[in-house]
């Protein structure tokens, strides 16, 4: 079996970031940001998504965590494109609800090559900690546009904004592990156009 892996580095002004995925991995991951909530979102994808990440990210965040936010998201976008190369054999599409206490997510992926967010979410509290809520949809944003996939995700219910995250974080490693997975009766690139 192949193992599908990417390293991207961004360097800018504004943040240096260096990431290796593992799509065909165990959950294994070192994940080292300015930004403590963050971090605990992204180890609960590699966790329930079955991805191996190494994650090393450095921001201005003097200024505010967007900039170290949007770009984790950029990065993860561009390492799962790679790591997925031409997309022959892979299941194309996943979905996941995810339940924490009274929180419900579901989130939707469709590795179509054409970006795309649906982002339904409400948070009863604009921050957890002093974390700005606002920037996951930014995350989620970047990645679309650089893994170049469709993302639906909705909040269907929830009090408690920590929760609600968790829950979009957790079934999005969910669905991403299902979108990602070759399947053996797929033996070129599912789609009719024959790319994507």
């Amino acid at each position: 079996m192949t193992i599908r892996t990417a390293e991207i580095k961004r360097i800018t002004k504004e943040t240096q970031i260096t990431l290796n995925i593992g799509l065909d991995g165990s959950g294994i991951n070192t994940i080292k940001t300015p930004i403590p909530f963050l971090n605990h979102m992204l180890e609960q994808v590699s966790k329930h998504g079955l991805i191996d990440i190494e994650l090393d990210a450095k921001g201005d965040i003097e200024i505010d965590a967007h900039h170290t936010v949007e770009d984790c998201g950029i990065v993860l976008g561009q390492a799962i494109a790679k790591a997925l190369g031409d997309k022959r054999g892979i299941t194309r599409y996943g979905s996941s609800y995810i339940p924490l206490d009274e929180a419900l997510s579901r989130v939707v992926i469709d590795l179509s090559g054409r970006p795309g967010l649906i982002y339904n979410v409400t948070y009863p509290r604009a921050r957890v900690g002093d974390f700005d809520i606002d920037l996951l949809k930014e995350f989620f944003q970047a990645l679309s546009n650089h893994c170049l996939a469709t993302i639906h995700i909705d909040s269907l219910r929830g009090d408690n904004s920590h929760h609600i995250a968790e829950t979009i974080f957790k079934a999005f490693g969910r669905a991403l592990r299902v979108a990602v997975l070759l399947d053996t009766k797929i033996i070129d690139i599912p789609s009719t156009k024959g790319s994507l």
